[in-house]
């Protein structure tokens, strides 16, 4: 590579600009890059990013899909910028943006953990209708995990809100189905998934539990239930995305971006939520 290659002018994004491009973005139609260690991942990261610590990105580089944009972070924004200038000098021919600020001043959509987070419930050989059972079953434990809070709860407010969160894990479950049968080509009943059952996993992988101890919401506090919602929403897209990238059939692949992209409009509705509770 040529040293003048380096010096392409990298278009950057403050983290509210960089939440608006991505909002308008299919999930499936943009790469988000972490260039930073793994230990660094693991404590927190965009939904959906795939991790390529910057010292492997050149050996790597290949592993990033060339026909869409590429949102790049770090910590700071400055190993990202490095990051950048290194797909320049590669001739990547899309679009790459480096998000400037990096993940400190990132607020919203963050996940958590290992790469391979969750990825235990996907190999990666299933076939769609394989995946779609295992996502109808992560909402269920999701629901029923909404319901049985709203049974402990003495905040009438706070009751009704569990009961909401309940109802959009239903309707999930519903899309789910509805694209099982369609896959089927017969209709189906909610009786084809029982044996796929997690015990106490919910959406994102994590149990119950997990979630429960990691934010140690409020339970009498609206705000501190939806921004628990919202958390187990983004782990629910990073990991779909995770497992999108891996899997083998396209089929199934274009199941988990789909569901993705209905998990990044429950995480739009749960900001809207949270918006007239601020109020």
């Amino acid at each position: 590579m040529k040293w003048k290659s380096y010096q392409i002018k990298v278009r950057s994004l403050d983290p509210e600009a960089a939440r608006t491009f991505l909002s308008g973005q299919p999930v499936d139609r943009v790469s988000i890059l972490d260039v930073r260690q793994p230990v660094e991942y693991e404590a927190g990261h965009i939904s959906g990013a795939r991790l390529i610590p910057l010292p492997e990105l050149m050996d790597r580089m290949g592993e990033v899909p060339r026909d869409r944009p590429v949102l790049v972070y770090c910590k700071s924004g400055i190993r990202s910028r490095a990051a950048c200038q290194l797909f320049a000098g590669g001739s990547f021919p899309g679009e790459v943006i480096n998000l400037s600020g990096g993940f400190d001043f990132w607020e919203g959509g963050a996940a958590l953990g290992r790469e391979d987070q969750g990825l235990a419930l996907f190999s990666g050989r299933e076939s769609a209708t394989e995946i779609l059972e295992v996502a109808y079953c992560l909402e269920q434990g999701l629901g029923e995990f909404y319901l049985s809070m709203a049974d402990q709860v003495d905040n009438p407010e706070v009751q009704r809100l569990f009961s909401t969160l309940a109802r959009m894990e239903r309707l999930h479950q519903e899309s789910i189905l509805g694209e099982y049968g369609r896959l089927k080509g017969r209709e189906v009943t909610p009786a084809v998934f029982e044996h796929r059952l997690a015990p106490g996993a919910l959406e994102g992988g994590m149990t119950t539990q997990e979630y429960i101890d990691y934010y140690m919401p409020d339970w009498d506090d609206p705000r501190d239930v939806v921004s628990l919602a919202m958390s187990i929403e983004a782990q629910a897209l990073d990991m779909y995305l995770r497992a999108a990238a891996r899997v083998e059939n396209a089929l199934g692949r274009a199941a988990l971006e789909k569901i993705a992209r209905e998990e990044q409009t429950h995480m739009a509705h749960l900001g809207r939520l949270m918006e007239t509770l601020s109020q």
